[in-house]
């Protein structure tokens, strides 16, 4: 094993990526405003200094519907240019479309064609193992600083990505959870109990949650009023602490009768059957005070402040299970995929390390946060979108206290993970989940479970051939 050692890097570093509030944000011109025009020196550590010649002159091809290459008028993220200046190795990009990744990715492995990296989604593994479409990364732990201490606060998160006893998905940080957006104007005004000061007690759950909401409602008799807004059913099946499909001793299993999700499914029940659902898509916080809460993954936050800068908005996690009590948390995971035959792996891994390292070296988070808290503003300089340091810094503490759930009944195939043209008969299993009981398309949790768990069954025996 080789000896790790502290190299000092001058990294003309000029735009730093905030996975955990830009990263949705579609690309436009004023992103580009908030560019730092500076050099940032860092002594990084977990460089391997025998291995910096390895890949140096290589050049990784990269499929995605996004370019990992800094776009025009923007600089390099702080994982490229580790990439490109301390490694001597560069990134081609070859564009498809979020559509026909999948289509494009198949292809070219196929045709021969050079791919060697992938990103990773929920929808993606194990369905692209199966498939073929990937090969794992355990032979390469020891670039990755896997044994090294790198990736020690990841361990469990990473071994709940094992597959037949292997590794190909090694998530180098987590982001973007599912959060509850609230106006503590509002709440004030209608004299409730702050979510904030609630969650701080440890008494931030889904009683408490419920009786605010239904309070907001009953307080406005006559008047069209919502306990709820956004797309909180996934974030809901999080806080069972429970999965959909459970993987075990190399088997997959149907788990839809578990207690803890029937619990999560009646809790939907029970919102719906009091109309407390705006079951409209607004994609940020109400304008109008129509609803106490909007739950969103927290790159929505940006946007709601600017659109309500009087509100006083926070944020809190979707609240806990009050039997559960852990709080578990739907959120994205940051990963990179190794392409199936591949023969740059050594290059795919080595960027994959510095993805990790600009995700955890402390000079790297503090710029990180400085980035995130720059004002984006419109050509004639209104606020476009913005996050306080009280709501980044109770951001970064959910991620670090919270307990990600990862099921894999989101990448099995598209019976189990669609959106069918958003009918209850041609959506997959998951997307009805987390949304027919909430709309009114079924009005109980015991019978969508009847009518969909013969499709879990079916796609677990299909897995497990």
């Amino acid at each position: 094993m080789k000896n790790l050692t502290r190299i000092s890097a001058l990294l003309a570093v000029l735009s730093l990526s905030a996975c955990s509030f830009f990263e949705k944000i579609p690309e436009h011109s004023e992103v580009s405003e908030i560019s730092r025009q500076e050099e940032i020196p860092t002594t990084t550590e977990y460089i391997e200094e025998e291995d910096l010649s390895d890949i140096s002159g290589q050049t990784i091809t990269w499929l995605a519907d996004y370019d990992l290459n800094p776009q025009e008028n923007q600089e390099r993220s702080v994982a490229v240019a580790l990439f490109e200046d301390v490694y001597g190795a560069k990134i081609n990009f070859v564009r498809t479309t979020a559509e026909n990744k999948y289509t494009k990715l198949s292809e070219m492995i196929a045709g021969g064609e050079e791919v060697d990296m992938f990103p990773y989604d929920e929808t993606v593994f194990p369905n692209g193992v199966i498939k073929n479409w990937f090969q794992p990364l355990d032979d390469y732990f020891d670039i990755m600083g896997v044994n090294e201490g790198l990736w020690d606060d990841m361990t469990g998160i990473i071994d709940e990505f094992q597959y037949d006893g292997q590794h190909y998905v090694m998530p180098y940080d987590i982001s973007d959870p599912v959060v509850v957006t609230y106006s503590r104007k509002l709440i004030e005004q209608e004299k409730l109990d702050d979510p904030y000061e609630l969650y701080k007690k440890g008494e931030w759950n889904w009683d408490t949650m419920m009786t605010l909401m239904r309070k907001f409602v009953d307080n406005h008799t006559g008047i069209t009023k919502y306990g709820i807004n956004g797309d909180f059913g996934q974030a809901l099946l999080a806080t069972s602490g429970s999965t959909v499909v459970n993987y075990s001793n190399g088997e997959f299993s149907n788990n839809i009768n578990d207690k803890e999700l029937e619990k999560a499914g009646k809790f939907m029940q029970d919102i719906a059957k009091m109309n407390l659902a705006d079951n409209r898509y607004i994609g940020h916080f109400p304008m109008d005070n129509s609803t106490l809460f909007f739950v969103m993954g927290s790159w929505a936050l940006g946007e709601s402040n600017a659109l309500n800068p009087e509100s006083d908005l926070m944020i809190v996690p979707f609240p806990t299970s009050p039997d559960v009590g852990e709080n578990y948390i739907s959120c994205d995971f940051n990963a990179r995929m190794l392409v199936k035959n591949s023969t740059k792996g050594n290059a795919v891994a080595t960027y994959i390390k510095c993805e990790r390292i600009a995700s955890t070296q402390e000079e790297y988070k503090s710029a990180e946060k400085e980035q995130a808290l720059v004002k984006i503003k419109t050509a004639t300089g209104k606020d476009k979108y913005f996050v306080t340091e009280e709501q980044y810094d109770a951001l970064q503490s959910y991620l670090d206290t919270g307990k990600p759930v990862f099921d894999f009944a989101y990448g099995m195939g598209e019976k189990m993970n669609s959106g069918g043209d958003y009918t209850y008969q041609t959506r997959g299993v998951m997307n009805n989940m987390t949304t027919a009981i909430i709309d009114g398309t079924v009005e109980s949790w015991d019978k969508f479970r009847k009518e969909w768990s013969k499709v879990i069954d079916s796609t677990v025996k299909e897995f497990n051939k």
